[in-house]
């Protein structure tokens, strides 16, 4: 089979098209013909080795893939790594059946990004209605969610960061209600004039370094931060526990892998509720566009770059 390998850690230019053999299912796994293979940013961590896990060489990079079974089914799953390939085995846990109707963009975007906002704003700030909610990085694949489920959810204002106009006017499209621009100096002052001179409740961060720092400073009495990402690749300044305790603030991190640990099928669960919500039309995946094997190089520049929206996705048939 085709599939990009990495035979040494760096960026972009280490992803290189080989042939391989093909995987092989064992117990408990299962087989996936790749249709279309999601791309993360989370992928452009993994290539130079600086995730939260550990990688080893050589790699097929790539965590989520839809495609059918040997069976027919038409499933999306979670495979850790070997999903930019055009075959790709997964955990029979981790495989779901995809709703008729939904397409493979749609099922993608779900299975991660859909999951990780549905759990930062069910499991991590515990959202309540009336709430306000800042979304940073509201153009990208979690963002672009998040902004939609809050507002289902019955937030009462939501704020988006964006690095452009055209990704500003993107997630005011998607129900949020004030945008800012994501490069602004004075990051605390801008949300709270955001929010009408009221400091926030609820941030959703992935970004890091001093937008970290600032949106922390912008919480109201018993706001929450989650973190889920560092974008920026620079580390926020040490949280103080007693700066916590004299604000009521709440500060939380989640990876999405973690929700595997949990009892009963909350993965499952939340993707019953995403599925639903893009049924009746009060939930939409942003297509970010499709990269063939030959420019997977281009897609994670452009990831790096921040010059994408939406959910991407990698084609193994070009």
């Amino acid at each position: 089979m085709r599939a990009i390998q990495i035979t040494e850690f760096g960026g972009p230019e280490v992803l290189t098209l080989a042939d391989l053999p093909d995987p092989v299912a064992g117990p408990g796994q299962v087989l996936v013909d790749v249709s279309r293979a999601g791309i993360n940013y989370a992928d452009t961590h993994q290539a130079e080795n600086s995730y939260l896990s550990a990688a080893e060489l050589p790699l097929v990079p790539g965590g989520e893939v839809v495609g059918r079974t040997p069976d027919g089914r038409r499933v999306v799953a979670l495979v850790g790594t070997g999903g930019y390939a055009e075959k790709a085995v997964a955990p029979e846990a981790m495989a779901w059946n995809v709703p008729e109707g939904v397409d493979d963009a749609t099922a993608l975007a779900m299975v991660v990004q859909g999951a990780s906002a549905w759990l930062l704003l069910r499991r991590s700030v515990h959202l309540a209605p009336g709430e306000s909610v800042v979304v940073h990085a509201a153009a990208g694949g979690v963002g672009t969610l998040a902004v939609q489920l809050a507002k289902a959810w019955g937030a009462g204002r939501v704020i988006a960061t964006a690095s452009s106009k055209e990704k500003r006017d993107l997630a005011l499209s998607l129900g949020a209600d004030v945008a800012v621009d994501a490069g602004e100096p004075d990051m605390k002052s801008a949300l709270i004039e955001a929010n009408g001179g009221r400091r926030v409740d609820v941030v959703l961060e992935m970004t890091g370094g001093t937008v970290t720092d600032q949106s922390l400073q912008a919480l109201a009495p018993f706001g929450r931060l989650a973190f889920y990402g560092m974008a920026s690749r620079q580390a926020p300044k040490p949280v103080q526990p007693a700066n916590l305790m004299k604000y009521s603030t709440t500060v939380a991190g989640m990876w999405l892998a973690h929700v595997f640990q949990l009892p009963g099928d909350v993965m499952g669960q939340a993707l019953d509720e995403l599925f639903g919500l893009v049924a009746e039309g009060r939930l939409k995946a942003v297509p970010g566009g499709e990269y063939g094997f030959t420019e997977v190089r281009r897609a994670h520049e452009d990831l790096r770059a921040r010059r994408t929206t939406g959910k991407l996705l990698l084609d193994p048939s070009r």
